[in-house]
């Protein structure tokens, strides 16, 4: 396939001019911009279905191929690994598991998204991973005159499915004017300054949700033990000053007993060792998520890490003999 004219003439211009030239040239849509998504889980399934809705031409890649098979039926092609994927993409999106999962995926020499990415392409990673490593990403992009953006996400499976994610993105804030048309199909644009700092608000981000899960859950097996019908409980505090996002989510969820997925136990468990990993690096102490951290490998430890994070319920049950579950219904 012939390279596109813009494409030429980046692959001539000095990596400074290449910039420039990015910078002036015509804004990202659906006829000029082809995109790749790496990763089509439970997140990344409903996010990159908003872009193909919205016109984009998709090629996608998952290490289980039939997960992407939605996809590839709302009609995205399918890549047999990342760099055969970003060798016919302009902007390559990344939402993976672990770290170690996007060093594979888009650093890989030989088949990771970087090595086959052209000049003036994007890394667009969104997954939640260290801020090192999305440092190092965007220093290997540079060198090769590419581009990246570490662009997390906060919202859960919700938020994925109605495109209202909170994305937080580091990096060149050009780069994040010019990926304004595929970002905000998927929920809203954060800017919070250069490489690695989405990363870091992120992690903020799960310190501030691991907190406020420790205090939902305890504050239902509290009302339960005190009589109350946790139901009402719920509906009475969600309009006071204990109302939260985490409720909204996950207290009927809870009382349904509907744990599965929206995110992880085994994806949180990780984002909260990064999160103290950077915290010793910084010398700060944060007995809250500490706290929350071991209560959630407590969960992994019971072979709960494929459920939610609203699972934690099942951790404060067990430390107090109590169970929120409804009762069977009675035999006929």
């Amino acid at each position: 396939m012939p390279l596109p004219l813009y494409q030429l003439r980046l692959a001539l211009l000095p990596q400074a001019l290449a910039r420039r030239y990015m910078a002036s040239s015509e804004p990202i849509s659906p006829s000029n911009t082809r995109v790749g998504w790496i990763g089509t889980g439970v997140m990344g399934l409903s996010m990159c279905s908003h872009l193909i809705r919205a016109g984009y031409k998709l090629t996608v890649f998952n290490r289980t191929p039939s997960k992407a098979q939605p996809l590839l039926d709302m009609g995205a092609h399918q890549a047999h690994n990342p760099h055969s994927l970003a060798s016919n993409s302009d902007v390559v999106f990344s939402i993976v598991g672990y770290p170690s999962d996007v060093r594979n995926v888009l650093l890989d020499p030989n088949s990771g998204a970087l090595a086959g990415l052209r000049p003036g392409g994007i890394l667009v990673d969104m997954t939640t991973s260290e801020p090192s490593l999305a440092v190092e990403i965007a220093a290997a992009a540079s060198s090769k005159s590419c581009f990246s953006i570490d662009a997390p996400v906060s919202g859960g499976d919700r938020g994925a499915k109605n495109g209202t994610l909170a994305i937080f993105t580091g990096g060149e804030e050009s780069v994040v004017k010019r990926l304004q048309p595929l970002l905000s199909v998927m929920g809203k644009v954060n800017y919070m300054g250069g490489s690695g700092k989405g990363q870091f608000a992120k992690l903020a981000n799960q310190i501030t949700i691991a907190s406020t899960m420790v205090g939902l859950v305890e504050g239902m097996v509290y009302a339960h033990k005190a009589g109350l019908d946790v139901g009402l409980y719920l509906e009475a505090i969600s309009s006071g000053a204990a109302g939260s996002k985490s409720l909204d989510l996950y207290g009927q969820r809870i009382l349904k007993r509907d744990l599965g997925p929206g995110f992880y136990v085994n994806h949180f468990v990780k984002d909260l060792g990064i999160c103290l990993k950077e915290c010793e690096n910084m010398g700060i102490s944060l007995p809250g998520l500490a706290l929350a951290q071991q209560l959630y490998v407590s969960l992994r430890a019971h072979g709960e890490g494929n459920l939610g994070t609203q699972a934690l319920i099942l951790v404060l049950e067990r430390l107090n003999n109590v169970s929120l579950a409804p009762p069977p219904p009675a035999s006929s």
